[in-house]
C-alpha cells in the first residue's frame, strides 16, 4: 500500500492526532541493545552519542538527562516517503506560532514532537491547513 504523493492532498488529509504521553530525547553513550530494554519508539545513532525518544517517565526512573518534553502529534494520513514538501508546510505553519516541530517521518505516518506546553496550540495550527 502507497501513501499519497500529491502535497494539497495530503495537507487537507493531514488529520493530525494528539498523544497523551510526554516524550524526552536523551543522548547516551550506551549502545542501541544496551536500551532496547526501555523500548524507546524512535532512535538514532549519531557520532556524539545514540539519541533515543522515550516516554517522560521512563527516562526519569533510570535518571536520564532530557532538557525539555514533548508532547507527540501523529499525522494519521498515509504520507509517502517520497512526497515532497509535507515536512516542510508542517514546520513553516507551526514556526508561524513560534513553535519548533521536531519531525521523524515513519513508514505510514509523520510524528511531529512539539514542546509539552505548545501541544494544543500547535493543534490549532495545524486544523488550519483543512479549513
Amino acid at each position: 500500500m502507497s501513501g499519497i504523493l500529491e502535497l494539497e492532498s495530503l495537507l487537507k488529509s493531514l488529520s493530525p492526532e494528539l498523544q497523551p504521553q510526554e516524550y524526552v530525547f536523551c543522548s547516551v553513550p550506551n549502545t542501541l541493545s544496551e536500551m532496547l530494554a526501555l523500548q524507546p519508539i524512535a532512535t538514532f545513532l549519531e557520532k556524539e552519542g545514540l539519541t533515543i525518544i522515550l516516554p517522560k517517565n521512563v527516562a526519569e526512573d533510570k535518571d536520564l538527562f532530557f532538557s525539555s518534553t514533548y508532547k507527540m502529534i501523529t499525522l494519521t494520513v498515509h504520507s509517502s516517503l517520497d512526497a515532497v514538501g509535507l515536512t516542510a508546510s508542517v514546520a513553516s505553519k507551526l514556526s508561524e506560532r513560534g513553535i519548533s516541530a521536531n519531525v521523524i517521518a515513519a513508514y505510514y505516518h509523520d510524528h511531529i514532537f512539539v514542546p509539552s506546553q505548545r501541544a494544543e496550540e500547535a493543534m490549532e495550527a495545524l486544523a488550519e491547513f483543512t479549513n
